[in-house]
């Protein structure tokens, strides 16, 4: 059992498998022009099974993939196929914007994907748009259908609150979810740099209080990274992936505060 210096248990690793993306959301993309990681950079799908074997060893039960968007990374059931073959990772999940899901659910869930979160943050196809950077509201409608048939359940709709969304806007989405058998989950808009809430005139669901964090963070080109709001990280030593592990805990502050060393992209919120 993995247990930080604040007797949180930690079982549950996120998994940046790319900091590429097909959407431009304005609350993810950095402002500033930014270089992408190289392929020389980005961890090998058999680096990051290595990681998470000896994560399920010390405790690890859960694994979201993420990114940037996952599905952009060629070939990505594959890893969900290695990951769901370690003894003691009870479930694989993936964080996607739903764009290029209706191609992919059916062998997602062959490969062993357990359920998806959607990130969906209006229903409004031209406030889609803008707050996407030209994504197509009808390809993430198109990914949620993809996953009610591959039965990747229970699915869940991450909407972000934004500064202009209304009530109209987060009862729409209601509706939308409880007519298609989805789960609502509201996320608050933050600011790495200094952890503002961005959307305090709603009650959010994520991300989680400090004091519930259960969740280590690993970048795609291979940094371990204890806490979301830090800029604290651990390269990982593959010669010895277990203590770097627990170096990585070790780091895990009681609150954070500010990450200012890598953009949402990066770090796969």
């Amino acid at each position: 059992m993995l247990l930080d210096r604040f007797n949180r248990r930690i079982n549950y690793l996120r998994i940046s498998v790319t900091d590429r993306c097909n959407h431009n959301c304005v609350y993810c993309m950095p402002d500033a022009p930014f270089m992408h990681k190289s392929h020389g950079d980005i961890l090998s799908y058999e680096q990051i099974e290595s990681i998470a074997q000896a994560a399920a060893k010390m405790g690890i039960k859960k694994v979201r993939l993420t990114g940037g968007e996952p599905l952009v990374r060629k070939d990505v059931e594959q890893l969900v196929a290695k990951l769901a073959a370690i003894d003691g990772i009870d479930e694989v999940c993936m964080t996607t914007n739903g764009s290029l899901l209706a191609d992919m659910a059916i062998k997602l869930k062959r490969s062993g994907l357990s359920r998806v979160n959607i990130s969906i943050d209006s229903l409004d196809a031209d406030k889609f748009g803008l707050l996407t950077g030209g994504g197509d509201l009808r390809q993430a409608i198109a990914g949620v259908d993809a996953a009610k048939k591959a039965e990747l359940t229970p699915i869940k709709i991450n909407m972000v609150i934004l500064n202009d969304t209304t009530e109209k806007d987060i009862e729409k989405m209601q509706a939308f979810c409880d007519q298609n058998g989805l789960q609502l989950q509201k996320i608050m808009q933050f600011s790495l740099y200094d952890r503002a809430d961005l959307s305090r005139r709603f009650k959010t669901q994520r991300p989680p209080k400090c004091i519930e964090c259960n969740r280590l963070r690993l970048t795609a080109d291979g940094y371990l990274k204890p806490c979301l709001f830090s800029d604290n990280e651990v390269k990982v030593d593959f010669d010895n992936i277990a203590d770097s592990i627990l170096k990585a805990v070790a780091k895990k502050p009681e609150n954070g505060s500010s990450c200012r060393n890598r953009p949402m992209n990066q770090i796969g919120g």
